[in-house]
Formats: structure tokens, C-alpha cells, sequence
């Protein structure tokens, strides 16, 4: 019974979950610069998108269709994704809960934007909890920061993976703040470095972590794994 979760650079992770994998947002080597593993080389029984900018549904289609992978998402996304010619689809939509094998995700609230790489609307953006072995990940996706993280942090969060490079999403002061509603055990910083907009120091954000809240802080090298416990 396990879950390892691996950071393949900006906001990219891979999940093994008892042996299923989870590929969060693709955006490997070839369109990431901070990739150094590409789409062809990722194994994916799921897939789980926030949203529809680039930045996380580049190589969502071509991963998908290689390894059949049913692509979990919101409405507007799971039917841009069949228009591409993947039918294997799950739609959700905000505040809405399912049953995978794998385990149990629901799909939270993140504000942000959503459109997708042709111009079409993508619908609204999202973040996700994961549900497995008794424990819970929240990927909060692409967002700003927000109170309401005090009603997500209510399922009891082992592991939180949030947005903290600033300038799109909620900078390094604000991810913190979020850390203190939220309440996980460990927090994983991502979308950060990719580009000059996005820049931080993740060491004074871990410093930050440590000295304001009860969070563990675990910063990640590109595709180091990090093993929930």
C-alpha cells in the first residue's frame, strides 16, 4: 500500500497509487523548459487536468492517446479532448466527488482562468482532492489564494501540492498564508522557475513554511519522488 508522488518540473507530477498512474497536467520535455523527461517516456492509466492553458494540457492528448489513459476533467475540457479524437474521458465539475479505481478524487475550486491552446473555453479551473489508502492529496492547481481553502483543508490533508512562483498564480507570501488554512502535514511547491515571471527563491518559501506554520516543506528536484507515509 503506497503513494509516491514525482515532480517532472512546473506544475507536472506523476502519482503511483498501488501501481496506477496518475499524470497530473502534462507538460513534459520538448514544450516544459524545466522538463527533463518527455511525454513518450511516462506511464499513465489517468490523467488529471486543472485547466486548459498550455502550460498543462500540451502533451495531454498525445499521453492520453499513446497509453489510453482516461483523462479526468471538467466538462468543457473532457469535450475539447474528445473533439482531439480521445474519447476516454470522466467529466467532472466543482465541488463534485467520484469513485476510480484507484481511489476517491473531488474536484475543488481554484480561481485562476481557463482557456485552451486553440482559444476555445475551457471552462472553469479547478484543483482536485485525492483520496487513496487513507490518505489525501490536494493538488489545488492553478490558483490564488483564497479562504475558502479552510473548508478544503477540512478533509484532513496529508499532502498539498500548490502553485507558489508568483505573477499567474499566488506568490511564495500568499501559498504560505494558504499552508495556514489549508493545515496539511507536508507541502510540495511547484509552478515556480519555469520562466523569469515565475522566479522565486523555494528555499527562503521553505524557510518561510517552517518558521510560520506546522507544515513540512519538501522541495523537490525535477523528477525526485517524494513517498507519502
Amino acid at each position: 500500500m503506497s503513494i509516491s508522488v514525482t515532480w517532472h518540473g512546473h506544475a507536472t507530477f506523476s502519482l503511483n497509487i498501488n501501481g496506477t498512474h496518475i499524470v497530473v497536467d502534462p507538460f513534459f520535455a520538448g514544450n516544459n523548459p524545466s522538463a527533463q523527461t518527455g511525454a513518450a517516456d511516462v506511464a499513465a492509466d489517468f490523467i488529471l487536468q486543472t485547466h486548459g492553458h498550455g502550460d498543462h494540457i500540451a502533451d495531454t492528448v498525445r499521453l492520453a492517446k499513446r497509453t489510453d489513459a482516461k483523462v479526468i476533467g471538467n466538462f468543457e475540457i473532457c469535450n475539447w479532448i474528445g473533439a482531439q479524437g480521445h474519447d476516454n474521458v470522466h467529466a467532472m465539475n466543482t465541488g463534485g466527488g467520484f469513485n476510480f479505481s484507484f481511489g476517491r478524487v473531488k474536484m475543488t475550486a481554484a480561481l485562476h482562468s481557463s482557456g485552451l491552446p486553440d482559444g476555445s473555453y475551457g471552462g472553469d479551473p479547478g484543483g482536485y482532492l485525492v483520496m487513496a489508502d487513507g490518505k489525501t492529496v490536494y493538488i489545488a492547481g492553478d490558483t490564488a489564494l483564497f479562504s475558502d481553502m479552510a473548508l478544503i483543508g477540512r478533509a484532513g490533508i496529508d499532502l498539498a501540492i500548490l502553485p507558489v512562483g508568483d505573477n499567474f498564480t499566488m506568490g511564495p507570501e500568499d501559498s504560505v498564508l494558504a499552508l495556514g488554512y489549508l493545515k496539511p502535514k507536508v507541502a510540495i511547491p511547484c509552478h515556480y522557475n519555469t520562466w523569469p515571471p515565475i522566479a522565486i527563491d523555494v528555499d527562503a518559501w521553505a524557510e518561510s513554511v517552517k518558521q510560520e506554520t506546522a507544515v513540512t516543506p519538501v522541495v523537490l528536484s525535477i523528477d525526485e519522488t517524494y513517498e507519502l507515509s
